[in-house]
């Protein structure tokens, strides 16, 4: 046990951002832990670092609350030999329910960034946050120049908005697979989920929720500008269809997103709203229509063209020039022959080998061989 309290700081996780959102904080106020016990995560624009002990300890003087924004050098605690050890001029916000950390950062609306200098101006000018856009990091500059008269008023220009940042919707498993992706490859910020079933405020993965589908023209509103669509629609495509349908109507944008360890050929093209996976490989000269999904470890053979929202699920195999018309499914583990056309909307079930053309709306039972013998 270590007979000096050990200050904990914020390290600097990207040289050009010297500001970090208090994503998660593992530990509590008088908390003992032990070397290498997670403190906190840390979250900028473009990465995730956890905090660890660097001995065993507890832990006192607890500066920040999830929720914050901290900056490189900024004191989170101490780690000290008793709960009660108190190093001159340390005061907890973790202390009592008088924090105003702890107020704060729970009247702030879900998925807005903004500084603990940048918050007290607000609300010392009688600033509403609701109207303040949920992509970029807020600044005490940025609340400044905003400020127009005595009154408080400021605009938003339309133009403000944050390139990197996205919304999901859709919170269940293809949801946090699509974080997963969108994390790996570390250009955009997620601001947080829509989801028509899940409450407000909910987290998944540390990503808060941000509201139902009606939502949308509010972010859009606030500067949002791009969407990803993680409803499959297994099943009922339709479903995946109409969620586009939401988020073109409220003005949002689905790029095209490629895990960094599939592999997409040079000469294949991807339209906006496409999904491709880990491990997953796109060929030559591959035409893959708007929304659809090529997932982990699928094999799309060159020459190949799938339609819109199609699914191509995981381990699927399509031999080249195969095509694939809008909505149809490929499910696990199947194997498409050379030159096969699968019209729209059909389904061909799990570990199937489809030898010759399969008509609109056919269905492949899991395990056969198409057509039947």
């Amino acid at each position: 046990m270590i007979s000096k309290p050990i200050p904990i700081t914020i390290p600097l996780i990207n040289p050009n951002e010297s500001e970090a959102l208090l994503a998660a904080l593992h530990v509590e106020e008088g908390q003992l832990v032990a070397e290498d016990d997670l403190i906190c995560t840390l979250e900028t624009t473009k990465s995730t670092v956890e905090v660890v002990a660097e001995d065993a300890g507890y832990v006192i003087g607890m500066r920040f609350a999830e929720g914050e924004t901290v900056r490189a050098g900024d004191l989170l605690c101490y780690l000290a030999e008793s709960p009660e050890a108190r190093p001159l001029g340390v005061e907890s916000h973790a202390a009592g329910n008088s924090s105003p950390a702890s107020t704060e950062s729970d009247s702030l609306p879900a998925g807005l960034r903004i500084t603990h200098p940048a918050l007290n101006l607000v609300r010392e000018r009688g600033l509403s946050l609701d109207e303040f856009p949920l992509g970029p990091l807020i600044t005490v500059k940025m609340v400044t120049e905003r400020l127009v008269d005595s009154a408080g008023k400021f605009v938003i220009p339309q133009s403000d908005f944050d390139a990197t940042a996205i919304v999901i919707y859709g919170g269940g498993g293809h949801g946090k697979s699509l974080l997963d992706l969108l994390r790996a490859l570390g250009v955009y910020h997620v601001v947080g989920f829509v989801d028509d079933s899940l409450p407000s405020g909910e987290k998944i993965m540390g990503v808060p929720v941000l509201g139902a589908g009606d939502v949308l023209p509010e972010l859009h509103q606030r500067g949002l500008r791009l969407a990803v669509n993680a409803v499959g629609g297994i099943g009922n495509v339709s479903v995946r269809v109409k969620v586009f349908g939401r988020i073109a109507e409220a003005g949002f944008g689905c790029p095209a997103l490629v895990h960094p360890s599939a592999f997409v050929e040079p000469g294949a093209m991807l339209s906006p709203g496409v999904q491709v996976f880990p491990h997953a490989y796109v060929g030559s000269d591959v035409q893959v229509g708007f929304g659809s999904i090529v997932n982990t470890g699928a094999i799309v053979s060159h020459d190949c063209i799938l339609g819109d929202c199609v699914n191509i699920s995981p381990g699927a195999i399509l031999a080249g020039d195969v095509k694939v018309g809008d909505g149809a499914l490929i499910g696990m583990g199947v194997t498409v022959n050379l030159r096969v056309r699968v019209g729209a909307g059909a389904r061909v079930g799990n570990s199937a080998v489809v030898k010759s053309d399969l008509p609109s709306n056919g269905v492949v039972r899991a395990g056969t061989i198409w057509p039947l013998e």
